[in-house]
């Protein structure tokens, strides 16, 4: 009789110990966002590379964006280093460079002080950029060592 009391008590507390895990993880911070993409659409040959991702801190807790890394160079993301309090919304700035023409690829992989597992996020970055302008034949002027269309 003791030892069933003994297994009823063990489970109860296991039961309670879950409860108040799964509890905490939810007062936590806690990222939310209503895209995983930032979509670039047809982008200018040398145009504007720069967008915003929004989101938002649905947890309970302060949320920190602790990195965030594009998938190579020409994906560059600038994160607030503060804290996100409870209920307000924060943006990453992608800068995308606009030099390569072609259809946009690419990653940005954001990390938080969610609990862990889920602390990861990972955001496409798609678009295309259009080709270079053609310079109709016209002679090329070197500037400083670059070329630059007359």
């Amino acid at each position: 009789m003791k030892k069933i009391a003994l297994l009823i008590g063990f489970v109860a507390a296991g039961f309670t110990f879950s409860q108040n895990a799964s509890a905490q993880a939810v007062l936590g911070p806690k990222i939310s966002f209503e895209q995983d993409y930032v979509d670039y659409g047809e982008v200018e040959y040398k145009g504007n590379g720069e967008r915003v991702w929004k989101f938002k801190n649905t947890g309970k807790e302060p949320l920190m964006i602790t990195n965030a890394k594009g998938s190579c160079g020409c994906t560059v993301p600038e994160y607030p280093k503060e804290a996100i309090m409870p209920g307000k919304e924060g943006v990453i700035k992608i800068k995308y460079d606009t030099n390569r023409p072609g259809p946009i690829a690419k990653t940005v992989t954001i990390t938080t002080n969610e609990a862990e597992g889920s602390n990861s996020h990972v955001i496409k970055v798609k678009g295309n950029v259009k080709e270079a302008p053609s310079n109709n034949g016209m002679p090329v002027k070197e500037q400083g060592g670059a070329p630059v269309g007359m």
